[in-house]
């Protein structure tokens, strides 16, 4: 009787265990935030296994030398791809999630800007490439990128962005998954139907699933959130602003992808192919922090209203959850580091060291990206802008030192130093930002009573 009953009790401990789950799980899913952030993870985990998929094929079918020269070509569009739409995406953002009725002007905004200053700068990038890059990347090659690259791709963006704006990140993840799943499709069906593809048809596929993701996404959003509308007032008075949300972008791209370019400039395509494919493995171990920035933007906007040390608490308690996935991925990276050649294949095998070179970036860009967010969302994109142009400036000219020298090896040695003096100066500012504010305001307190005394 005694074993029976405890049985019992067993199976009702086992019962009110899983009521409680269930209930822990509903509470967990009411949040907005919460539901954002798996819906960010959901599609940023399938994006991550599809690109891994793709990146390994593309890999491995090119060799280190042509998927050198596809990375340099996609790096250095990249630096410009910040400057189309002018920052109207961020605008999108931050203005829709405080008031939703703005949003069909905004993403009309968006769109047309999107196509005029695409389209501008797929001529300007296709002649800086030409003039940059070597001679053996065919001219067809950096046309087809700075086509995917500069319209469609930011077409794309911009229909992310939108869903972010109202806060439905399902859709931003769906699109996410997308625009991944058109390029593995075209690239699969490449590599069974051709033995050996080249770079230029790696380039034309690129392009047709750019092209594919582009017009469903926009469609997308359209049909689901609203028609697009002009407003031309917005446009002038946020001009400012944009410009601000541009170039933070594009330091930002300097400092991250620039490096691939100059590699691929001043030692070899081959050397280039080594480092983009570490660094390639860095942004895939990056994706869910990446996720979270995308679900916590709207609130850091939110947040921001109240001033910059409501941001940077909100900051500290997401880095407090985050930065442990960030350590982790330190250690996984270096550990697994000797095992990508054996996938990549054995032209590969310097990446092991590369890989290990570049491990710290997770942690490094965990801090610095959320920091960031804080003063954003606080009103300081300005001394945002002006922190990321100085580490953008910084690392190209160690570039210009190190890359020569030391081939990839010191291009990730300027990688890490920029990434670690980015997190330090932006941690540093907005320490004394958020200072000098509490000050004036204690200042202001104590001043208050001093003058209704002498008004008496």
């Amino acid at each position: 009787m005694a074993i029976h009953g405890t049985t019992h009790l067993s199976e009702g401990g086992e019962a009110l265990s899983k009521i409680s789950w269930r209930k822990s799980m509903a509470k967990i899913l009411a949040s907005p935030l919460a539901r954002n952030t798996l819906w960010s993870l959901g599609g940023s985990g399938m994006r991550l296994l599809i690109q891994a998929i793709y990146f390994i094929i593309i890999a491995r079918c090119l060799g280190p030398g042509q998927y050198g020269g596809f990375i340099a070509a996609t790096a250095l569009t990249g630096v410009m791809s910040p400057f189309v739409g002018l920052g109207c995406g961020i605008l999108l953002i931050k203005n829709v999630s405080r008031d939703k009725r703005l949003f069909s002007e905004y993403w009309g905004n968006g769109l047309m800007i999107t196509l005029v200053s695409g389209s501008v700068l797929t001529f300007l990038a296709m002649a800086i490439c030409r003039l940059v890059l070597p001679r053996s990347i065919p001219m067809q090659v950096i046309v087809l990128i700075s086509i995917s690259d500069l319209i469609f791709i930011k077409l794309l963006d911009m229909a992310a962005w939108a869903f972010q704006s109202v806060e439905r990140l399902s859709g931003n993840a769906k699109l996410n998954v997308l625009a991944s799943m058109t390029r593995l499709i075209g690239i699969a069906g490449l590599a069974l139907a051709v033995s050996h593809p080249g770079v230029m048809a790696w380039s034309e596929v690129y392009l047709a699933g750019s092209i594919l993701a582009g017009l469903v996404a926009v469609a997308w959003v359209t049909f689901s959130l609203g028609k697009p509308k002009l407003a031309v007032r917005h446009i002038w008075r946020e001009k400012a602003e944009g410009l601000y949300f541009s170039v933070s972008l594009s330091a930002a791209t300097i400092y991250n992808d620039i490096d691939k370019t100059m590699v691929a400039r001043l030692a070899t395509l081959e050397a280039a192919g080594v480092y983009g494919a570490a660094y390639r493995l860095i942004d895939v171990a990056f994706i869910p922090i990446r996720a979270l920035l995308s679900a916590t933007l709207p609130g850091f906007f939110r947040i921001g209203k109240e001033g910059l040390g409501a941001t940077i608490r909100h900051s500290r308690r997401l880095l407090v959850r985050v930065i442990p996935y960030s350590l982790f991925a330190f250690v996984a990276l270096w550990v697994g580091a000797p095992l990508v050649p054996h996938i990549l294949g054995h032209q590969y095998a310097e990446i092991t060291q590369a890989l290990r070179w570049l491990a710290l970036l997770p942690v490094l860009k965990t801090i610095h990206y959320f920091t960031a967010d804080a003063l954003t969302g606080a009103g300081h994109q300005g001394t945002r802008t002006l922190i990321q142009t100085g580490v953008a400036a910084f690392n190209v000219l160690i570039n210009l030192w190190l890359i020569p020298a030391y081939g990839w090896g010191g291009a990730a040695g300027s990688s890490i130093a920029s990434d670690g003096l980015l997190a330090l100066s932006l941690l540093i500012v907005a320490i004394y930002l958020q200072r000098t504010h509490s000050l004036r305001m204690e200042s202001v307190s104590t001043s208050r009573p001093k003058a209704r005394l002498q008004a008496a």
